[in-house]
């Protein structure tokens, strides 16, 4: 695997965490390209006070200046960040899955399988499947010292007197997130050059990502249709680019953000499914179930993943959190938009783990 200018990266200042929003978190994972509003109301929330935590009391005016549907005007607030004194803010990487964005497209077309050159269908499925997930990303534009995101619309000619405006998920994330004063700017692995051999992670230039954190943004990757030197193509999963960054960047801590309270030993739809409070990694990469204290106290544990779900659901999450833990950095897996999930963003569990939290925290083990 070969970094582009891996000596040459530095960061003014320590990365504090990068944050998986779960595609099943953020979009309604069984309807076709539908956002969890709410969820992804209350995350833009929470981040934007474990971002701002050295004073979350100060309002933040948002960023997001984009004209919207019956709006006749872009309102641009000047004054409020005239009156803005500039606020100390962490370090965040933000990489989102694609949840009901792209998942049906690339299983359908076989994207994740290849056979770019050989079958016409997965040439289309990977142009669908980058439109769906990222092809709108905002430009960004210099204005009078500010970050302003501009939407590009696509309209198709359809019937007279009407248009389809279309966004893409990660469009309306970085939306989201500047609308809580977060200068998100979104990145998109595949223009970034992100590419893979036999799906694995063959190349991966991330100085773009530290240019932007060293310039003030959070960077909003996401899961994404990549070449693969091999196969044609594939799909790249988040975890795995949220593995490769924690290598390179040695955040804090990580934090998984799910549909369910953690990792349980079981499909959590099973009535007798225990929630795992903490798995411990050892040096060889092996590991097991430090609390609770299982009859069966077996590292295996069941996992179920959606049909459409190209990248391996939860079965990759564990896996490449295993791996983030052997650096010995921390992983959170908790369910999204909750007082759980807050916590956890603001680095609350690092210390000890609170009786009362609920989510699975993967460590590595003490020498």
């Amino acid at each position: 695997m070969t970094d582009d200018n891996v000596s040459l990266i530095t960061l003014n200042k320590p990365l504090r965490c990068i944050v998986k929003l779960g595609g099943a978190a953020v979009t309604c994972k069984h309807e076709i390209e539908k956002i969890n509003e709410e969820n992804l109301g209350i995350l833009s929330m929470q981040l934007s006070q474990a971002i701002m935590a050295s004073d979350s009391s100060k309002n933040v005016p948002g960023m997001d200046w984009s004209k919207r549907p019956g709006v006749s005007e872009i309102s641009i607030p000047l004054d409020d960040f005239r009156e803005q004194s500039l606020l100390e803010s962490s370090n965040f990487i933000v990489v989102h899955g694609a949840g009901s964005f792209g998942h049906f497209q690339a299983s359908r077309s076989g994207v994740h399988k290849g056979g770019l050159q050989l079958i016409p269908i997965v040439k289309a499925g990977f142009v669908a499947t980058r439109i769906s997930i990222s092809y709108l990303l905002p430009e960004t534009l210099a204005w009078a010292g500010l970050v302003v995101s501009v939407c590009i619309y696509l309209i198709p000619l359809a019937h007279a007197g009407m248009s389809l405006m279309v966004t893409s998920l990660n469009l309306e994330i970085v939306r989201a997130l500047a609308r809580e004063g977060i200068p998100s700017v979104g990145m998109s692995p595949f223009a970034s050059g992100w590419s893979t051999c036999q799906r694995n992670l063959a190349s991966a230039d991330i100085s773009q990502v530290a240019m932007a954190i060293n310039s003030g943004f959070v960077p909003v990757l996401h899961g994404d249709a990549v070449l693969d030197t091999v196969q044609g193509c594939t799909i790249l999963s988040g975890d795995v680019i949220i593995r490769h960054l924690a290598e390179l960047l040695k955040p804090d801590y990580v934090v998984f953000l799910t549909d369910v309270l953690g990792v349980y030993d079981r499909p959590p739809t099973d009535p007798a499914a225990v929630l795992l409070r903490e798995i411990a990694v050892d040096e060889d990469g092996n590991w097991s179930i430090v609390k609770p204290v299982l009859q069966n106290n077996s590292k295996q544990v069941e996992i179920t993943v959606a049909a459409h779900d190209t990248t391996g659901g939860m079965v990759t999450k564990i896996a490449e959190a295993a791996l983030i833990a052997k650096l010995g950095i921390d992983v959170y897996i908790v369910k999204a938009a909750t007082d759980h999930s807050l916590r956890a963003l603001k680095g609350e569990i690092k210390t000890e783990i609170p009786d009362d939290w609920l989510g699975t925290v993967i460590k590595s083990s003490p020498s």
